[in-house]
């Protein structure tokens, strides 16, 4: 089988594993970003990631930690796809000759490369995810809650608004710069630690004799390094991504960024940092595991 469909297949693999360990977490980490700053006297609405996941289980059950899942989970093959493909494809343009490693360096630059690329598969996906998890089927009012409706019904709802009402295919792409921002330096942190801590635990041998434990330990904490990088990007598209096209709060992600800063200092552009990196060494650690088990099981 030819290395493009090889990467092709065990990254689509990878990337479901991937998906169905990391998306509760993910849900939470997208709660804190996008909920408001609150006012003068007034407490947040979750007081951390706990709490978060607690009114979340209590107002729509343990479904609502996979709220938005629909979206990211029917394009995980064509993400992932394109991720470890393009990044196959341009290792083979940086290899000098069949067989030679590539450096640290050049692997990182394979992931910035792959990094481009699924920029702009994963904006109108996280776009319609981020919509979905942020809004909630309750409301405080005094003492207790109440139900209130829903804006969105499910991710073909969340298309079909977004193309009627904010200009077309441009509205699904709202958040490309701060998506860039993250894609590109955050695979170039994951690809290049995650080879560089397999030749590591190799000690300087052929890392295809790896463990599953070694393998596991490389990709969680390669997916650590995507987040540690580019964290405060994350934020700011989430909150571009659910701001109101009507009333928009942000003009641009600049804007964001300034005003998230003023508002809530350093702290703010740090919101669901824990959940994210709860999410991202487990989550990665299942994606790279299967991704390299299923392309060895391909020859």
């Amino acid at each position: 089988m030819a290395d493009a469909a090889k990467d092709l297949a065990s990254g689509t693999v990878g990337g479901a594993a991937q998906l169905i360990v990391g998306h509760p977490f993910d849900t939470i980490k997208v709660k804190l970003q996008s909920q408001p700053a609150p006012a003068l006297g007034q407490l947040p609405k979750y007081a951390g990631a706990i709490d978060a996941v607690k009114q979340t289980i209590a107002s729509e059950g343990p479904r609502g930690l996979y709220k938005g899942m629909g979206a990211p989970l029917a394009t995980v093959a064509a993400f992932n796809a394109v991720l470890f493909t393009v990044r196959g494809q341009m290792e083979a343009l940086l290899r000098s000759e069949p067989g030679v490693p590539l450096t640290i360096g050049q692997q990182a630059l394979c992931g910035a490369g792959a990094g481009v690329a699924v920029s702009f598969l994963a904006c109108p996906t996280e776009l319609i995810k981020c919509r979905l998890q942020a809004q909630s089927g309750v409301a405080s009012s005094g003492g207790g809650s109440v139900a209130v409706a829903v804006k969105y019904g499910g991710p073909m709802d969340v298309a079909r608004q977004v193309l009627q009402t904010e200009g077309g295919g441009r509205g699904l792409f709202k958040g490309l710069v701060p998506t860039l921002a993250r894609e590109v330096p955050g695979n170039a942190a994951c690809f290049g630690v995650y080879e560089a801590l397999k030749r590591f635990l190799a000690g300087g041998k052929d890392t295809s004799s790896l463990g599953k434990g070694s393998l596991m330990l490389a990709g969680g904490l390669g997916g650590a390094a995507f987040w540690v990088f580019v964290y405060p990007t994350d934020v700011v598209k989430s909150v571009i991504q659910v701001d109101d096209h009507k009333n928009p709060k942000y003009s641009g992600s600049i804007d964001a960024f300034r005003k998230i800063l003023r508002a809530e200092g350093v702290k703010g552009l740090y919101k669901g940092f824990g959940p994210a990196m709860a999410r991202s060494v487990p989550a990665n650690a299942a994606c790279f595991l299967v991704y390299e088990m299923t392309r060895s099981s391909l020859g």
